[in-house]
């Protein structure tokens, strides 16, 4: 398998372990999202202790990993507390978006193509139709809101860009990465939120579902998505990243009562064209020695 072809493996795998965000949180709703993010980074840092030796990188590379994975949920759920969540998340899922506009600005020897522009263009209209199930409005009361959650975007584009242009180091890094986030996002809940057993409690089912986080969507996925975009093309990454709203959307569908609507299914197959044509040069071209 070539390391093309093994970076699309890595992809679809991180994309599954995604879309299985949205399902584990549902069942965490009364929990504060940065109690969730903290058990379930620390989690996935203590289980990956395994391979700590590999958590020791050079000072830059640690802070892009935190700036990447602490940066990107901290600015992610602030502008859920600014804006409307369904407008919020759309403009966050601009991501993949950028990963594929900004791909040429890292690497040189990857310019974008036309096929790659109409993927990326395709999927974000995609992307939007899943979000907002077609319906969308934007108020300007809550700019605050919208600038956070764009510059949320903005900072996982990046660091995804980034950990591909930066000195090889070990993916098994990512799992330090992951427990400094945990640890700073568990320091804001505790200074935002006076506990006491009187107001707070978790049962067991908690802990499992935000362990069952730290293990897949927050964790292997984190490792994973690394593996991808150091082994392939970054351009072809971003294009496969559109399909995570529609696999998250397909499992709430399969396993809660959340209904299927018309423009689902016409966001779910403008997203996977979007796929198909983003990475046409994987799918239908040998690849170049200049691509």
């Amino acid at each position: 398998m070539t390391p093309q072809a093994q970076s699309v493996v890595f992809a679809l795998i991180t994309i599954a372990l995604w879309s299985s965000l949205a399902v584990l949180s549902s069942g965490l709703v009364h929990i504060p999202a940065f109690l969730q993010l903290g058990v379930a980074l620390t989690s996935c840092g203590i289980i990956s202790l395994v391979k700590w030796r590999h958590w020791r990188v050079p000072a830059r590379t640690l802070a892009v990993g935190i700036a990447g994975i602490f940066g990107y949920h901290y600015l992610l759920f602030m502008s859920y507390r600014n804006a409307p969540v369904i407008e919020a998340n759309l403009i966050n899922y601009l991501w993949p978006l950028m990963i594929v506009v900004f791909t040429p600005l890292y690497f040189r020897d990857k310019p974008l193509k036309t096929y790659h522009i109409i993927g990326a263009v395709l999927g974000t209209c995609g992307a939007a139709l899943i979000v907002t199930g077609g319906r969308l409005s934007l108020d300007s009361q809550y700019l605050t809101g919208y600038f956070l959650a764009f510059a949320a975007a903005l900072f996982w584009s990046n660091y995804s860009l980034a950990s591909a242009r930066l000195p090889r180091f070990n993916s098994a890094a990512v799992g330090g990465f992951c427990f400094w986030s945990g640890l700073l996002a568990l320091l804001l809940f505790a200074t935002e939120q006076q506990i006491s057993p009187s107001t707070f409690t978790l049962n067991n089912k908690d802990w499992i579902f935000m362990i069952a986080l730290g293990v897949g969507p927050l964790g292997i996925a984190f490792f994973t998505w690394d593996i991808a975009l150091k082994r392939g093309d970054t351009r072809i990454v971003g294009a496969l990243a559109y399909t995570a709203p529609m696999g998250s959307t397909a499992l709430l569908i399969l396993f809660t009562d959340s209904p299927v609507h018309s423009t689902t299914m016409i966001a779910m197959l403008m997203i996977i064209a979007s796929a198909i044509i983003g990475s046409w040069e994987l799918l239908f071209r040998r690849q170049s020695k200049n691509d």
